[in-house]
């Protein structure tokens, strides 16, 4: 079958169009027989996606990062014509910034052998998590995390992990917080928050926000906390970055939970993301679960 590439251009600051011709090569090399179509603007590959999709070519295949895979599976999961079948095969040919989800799946960042992996042809069913009216693959946050991204945004005189890590100091900084409600299978939190991260990945630009997620458990992790301090946020923000042992949720106020579903109200707006992407509004309600083994990945 003939795969379709869709290549996100801007991902990474433009660093996908500067890769290219790498990524083209890597493809041809590894035998890889597709067509290429190039996103144009904002959601463009959500509407590629599921064209590629209706038109049967498969796999898909994404030359972004986690923003692009999340807008690939939104189009997958429109096109679908089975509440119950799995979509894909998508493929990955990470040229992100953080390269979140490639990481969790433990896939290359090298293109060459990612290239490979997609051609060995071979799959791994994992779970997708829904966002009000969209999907998320890897994660989605609101409060801080959020409000972080609105500032990495800004920032056009670094890439990569130091450009989240510079916006997180921005972020804490200002130290917005917020107070409303969550809800989840079986429990309940009402008070000040200063942040909410949903993973179905542990990980998000680089950050171990969700550190016990798994992509396969047909569960969302979420995290939740208050801290009252710009010192108190200034404390986690490096024990954000451990993988397990000294992680943040083991500080005073921050909680880690799993659940199918969660909901949340806040008293006043939040900026929110999916896969890093923010929504152009901002937003009081919010409501996610999760749809087990919805996405099937080339993987190894």
């Amino acid at each position: 079958m003939t795969a379709k590439v869709i290549l996100n251009p801007y991902s990474h600051r433009w660093n996908s169009q500067r890769r290219w011709k790498e990524a083209e090569a890597a493809l041809k090399a590894a035998g890889v027989d597709f067509e290429l179509v190039v996103s144009e603007r904002k959601k463009h590959i959500i509407e590629l996606a599921a064209q590629a999709a209706r038109e049967k070519f498969s796999p898909i295949i994404i030359v972004g990062g986690d923003g692009s895979i999340g807008e690939a599976t939104n189009g997958l999961m429109q096109a679908s014509g089975s509440a119950n079948e799995p979509v894909g095969p998508l493929g990955v040919m990470p040229t992100g910034s953080a390269n979140d989800l490639v990481f969790s799946l433990g896939l290359p960042v090298d293109l060459g052998e990612a290239a490979r992996v997609i051609a060995a042809g071979q799959t791994r069913l994992i779970d997708v998590g829904k966002f009000n009216d969209r999907y998320f693959v890897n994660n989605a946050g609101l409060g801080l995390e959020s409000y972080v991204s609105t500032k990495h945004e800004k920032i056009r005189w670094l890439k990569g992990a130091s450009r989240y890590l510079v916006a997180a100091v921005q972020g804490v900084m200002d130290k917005p917080e917020w107070e409303g409600v969550i809800r989840w299978d079986d429990g309940e939190y009402a008070g000040k928050i200063s942040l909410i991260s949903v993973g179905n990945g542990r990980r998000t630009g680089g950050f171990f926000m969700t550190p016990h997620a798994n992509l396969f458990d047909g569960k969302l992790t979420f995290t939740y906390g208050y801290r009252a301090t710009r010192l108190e946020l200034f404390q986690a923000l490096p024990r954000a970055l451990n993988e397990d042992k000294g992680s943040y949720i083991e500080m005073e106020g921050m909680y880690e939970r799993n659940s199918t579903k969660i909901s949340v109200h806040l008293e006043t707006p939040s900026p929110a993301h999916a896969d890093g992407e923010l929504l152009e509004e901002r937003l009081q309600d919010f409501e996610y679960e999760i749809a087990p083994k919805k996405l099937q990945v080339l993987a190894r």
